[in-house]
């Protein structure tokens, strides 16, 4: 995965300071280097505009975005490790750059923990005598306890947004459970991310013993936790001889049993694997708030507990030098010189069927309503001088959204006086996860969503929700249409920058029944895109 190979860095980009801006992007796939020229389309109906609210026969008051460039932090307030060998992955220490300073500062007991964990995996990472004994434990295919060192494994599914969102959370609960996060990275995720551990690797190596039967794992196979328990191969309660490992099934399809991971005597007793397989399309760190035994731990590690993706994030994924060349060529060609940048995600989801006009007026709406976008004159001409431009980057998997937008501006000057430039980098039309290039470019542009000081986001996107926590941003989210039309409001601003956990468990594990686990509170609660969801708030 990205840096799973530590050949193929380019030579250093040239970075310099950037001011802060807009940037619209929607959830796409690829990032070709050309920006779309203006459309020729020829001009809507002004009746049209105007029922979306952006037509208005007046000039309206400026109400100018001030920013203060502020110092650079190239190490995040202590977030990353210094010593890296910067030219190997310019990234990690240059994205600080195009941010403006996060205000969200890492707690001390966070940064004392990853320096601590970065040791340990030093220590045990592949290669290593622990490493070694331990691999011998489970070419055994029996344990007797923990060992050494014990392990975490993750494997990938589904697209670019829901891996790395589960990688985080894998990584948070390696780090709660003193074990290793090795990543099964098969060649879709090749050149994708810098090793994120100084002088080791998080890389499962390729001689693993089921390396090749990663990818199959699923709800039916036998080394599941759930299959295990329902067919006694393990007993919770007996001290005897357990298997080599065990298959932690966490997708959206997950069993009642699967689920049983969220309970804390569930928790005590898979301590006692050395090794652990872990699959998910799931953000599950939200449940883990609600296990009593980590619940002082995570306080501790984030007092502010909807800065968990955040500081994750940026601790974790830092694009490789092929990746991050597209990153800063990109910005500086068509972004840089913007004084704000506004970001727009856009997924469309089969079960949520809206038609392309609708969508778009959803978008204008919400853009109006949340003054993100200016009203368009049908004089011809702002009565306003101009006073500030606007980057609006469109990210999605198809062209029209970024075309009118960028028409209306064409054809029409903003009351605000405003210049706004629309641009698109891609329209892939379909999602290739598989496709190694494909997850280069969907990488880049999450990026490039995260570098915007507005974003206006999809509901259930997992793509807008790593541009929102890697950009320390709360998006507006695009409510989900009814009976194919936008509702009203047509979006509502998050309450956290933290990511929704889609399908959580509901079966309270002391009461032994379901309840309603967004009411508990403890920083918990439902999510504003999907109803049975658990996000973090402060």
């Amino acid at each position: 995965m990205g840096g799973a190979s530590k050949a193929g860095m380019e030579k250093r980009d040239g970075c310099g300071n950037f001011s802060p801006g807009v940037v619209l992007i929607a959830c796409i796939t690829t990032l070709p280097l050309l920006v779309l020229a203006v459309g020729a389309y020829q001009s809507r109906s002004l009746d049209w505009l105007h029922a979306v609210g952006l037509v208005s026969l007046k000039g309206s008051e400026d109400d100018s975005f001030v920013s203060t460039p502020a110092p650079v932090d190239k190490l995040l307030g202590g977030l990353l490790a210094p010593g890296f060998d910067e030219e190997s992955c310019l990234s990690r220490y240059q994205s600080a750059l195009y941010r403006k300073a996060s205000p969200h500062l890492p707690s001390r007991y966070l940064l004392a923990r990853l320096r601590k964990y970065e040791a340990q995996h030093k220590k045990c990472g592949p290669g290593t005598d622990p490493y070694k004994k331990a691999i011998e434990q489970f070419k055994s295919n029996h344990s007797m306890g923990p060992m050494e060192c014990n392990y975490v494994v993750w494997t990938p599914y589904n697209g670019l947004g829901n891996r790395m969102l589960t990688i985080a959370s894998t990584f948070l609960y390696a780090l709660l459970n003193n074990r290793i996060l090795l990543i099964h990275a098969p060649s879709d995720l090749d050149d994708l991310f810098c090793e994120p551990f100084s002088k080791t690797s998080w890389v499962l190596p390729s001689d693993f013993p089921i390396i090749d039967r990663l990818s199959s794992f699923d709800i039916h196979t036998p080394q599941s936790y759930a299959n295990m328990l329902a067919k006694k191969v393990i007993d919770k309660h007996s001290n005897g001889s357990l298997p080599a490992y065990v298959y932690l099934h966490l997708t959206h399809d997950y069993s009642e049993l699967d689920k049983l991971f969220f309970c804390e005597d569930d928790q005590l007793f898979l301590k006692k694997f050395p090794w652990l397989v872990l699959k998910s399309d799931n953000y599950f760190i939200p449940a883990l708030f609600l296990v009593p035994e980590y619940e002082e731990e995570l306080r501790r590690l984030f007092p502010s507990r909807e800065t968990v993706s955040h500081h994750l994030g940026r601790y974790l994924f830092h694009p490789t030098n092929a990746v991050w060349g597209m990153i800063t060529r990109y910005y500086e060609a068509y972004l840089a010189k913007a004084e704000e940048k506004m970001g727009i995600q856009i997924r469309i989801f089969p079960f949520a069927h809206i038609s392309s006009e609708n969508l778009l007026a959803q978008i204008l709406n919400c853009s109006r309503n949340e003054n993100l976008l200016p009203e368009i004159s049908v004089e011809g001409s702002s009565t306003t001088k101009a006073v500030r431009s606007k980057s609006v980057l469109v990210a999605s998997l198809y062209t029209g959204y970024a075309d009118k937008i960028r028409d209306m501006y064409y054809e029409h000057a903003a009351t605000t006086g405003e210049i706004i430039s629309v641009f698109q980098p891609s329209h892939e039309e379909k999602q290739h996860t598989e496709k190694q290039a494909h997850n280069q470019k969907a990488l880049a542009e999450i990026y490039l969503l995260s570098f915007s000081d507005v974003l206006v986001t999809s509901s259930w996107s997992t793509f807008g929700y790593m541009a929102q926590g890697l950009g320390g941003v709360k998006p507006y989210i695009l409510a989900f249409p009814e009976d194919g039309k936008a509702p009203n409001p047509p979006c509502r601003r998050a309450m956290s920058m933290e990511p929704c956990f889609h399908s959580p468990p509901t079966y309270d594990c002391k009461a032994r029944k379901n309840v309603d686990k967004g009411a508990l509170g403890r920083h918990v609660r439902h999510c504003e895109d999907v109803s049975r969801g658990l996000k973090l708030f402060d």
